[in-house]
């Protein structure tokens, strides 16, 4: 009983997961906390996919200043309670999209916000510098060289500056998962000295 317990407590350290949670996934895995790990992933995602509905106002704006005042950025990030917005790991999260969003310089925050002009000429773009193929190929390649794009211009979509083995859109589905609640990424602005509006 007294190693079980302690298997449960590994898990949820490693994961945050609920004590219900670790012990179902425990016994699914026959005592193997990675492949616990790997069902509880694989369950957070749908139950982090759950919480997106329901609504975020509360929240905080964060702000980071980069190169000696060069950068700086301010982004909102909401959550469903004040109480959540006051959490320390909610509070590192907008930082470190605050600093993400000064490294790369994210024109929108997920592909649906892409307006429908900019996508067109973009693949315009594409298409003639791949001419002479057949249309099913050159359809392919343009789908390729747009995901290249969305990583360059849509935050989410982003490899994380911390780990780029993670997508931004896998930190945001971490800590909905951690603390329970959702979390929307809602605007940013980026400034650069010098830089034109």
């Amino acid at each position: 009983m007294a190693g079980e317990l302690d298997l449960v407590k590994q898990l949820r350290e490693k994961t945050g997961a609920g004590y219900a949670d670790c012990q179902k996934a425990l016994k699914d895995s026959k005592g193997n906390i990675e492949k616990a790990v790997e069902i509880l992933r694989k369950k957070g995602i749908s139950v982090a996919l759950k919480k997106t509905g329901r609504t975020a106002k509360e929240g905080s704006v964060g702000s980071y200043v980069h190169l000696g005042g060069k950068i700086g950025v301010l982004v909102e990030v909401n959550c469903e309670t004040d109480f959540v917005s006051k959490n320390e790991d909610f509070k590192n999260f907008v930082k470190e999209i605050a600093m993400q969003i000064a490294a790369t310089s994210p024109k929108y925050i997920k592909i649906e916000d892409v307006p429908e002009k900019v996508l067109k000429k973009e693949k315009e773009i594409l298409k003639e510098g791949i001419k002479g193929k057949p249309a099913g190929v050159v359809d392919k390649i343009v789908d390729g060289k747009l995901q290249k794009f969305y990583q360059d211009v849509c935050l989410l979509e982003q490899p994380s500056i911390r780990d780029g083995n993670l997508k931004v859109k896998g930190l945001l589905t971490n800590i909905v998962l951690k603390i329970g609640e959702n979390i929307l990424i809602k605007r940013f602005i980026r400034f650069r000295v010098g830089e034109e509006v």
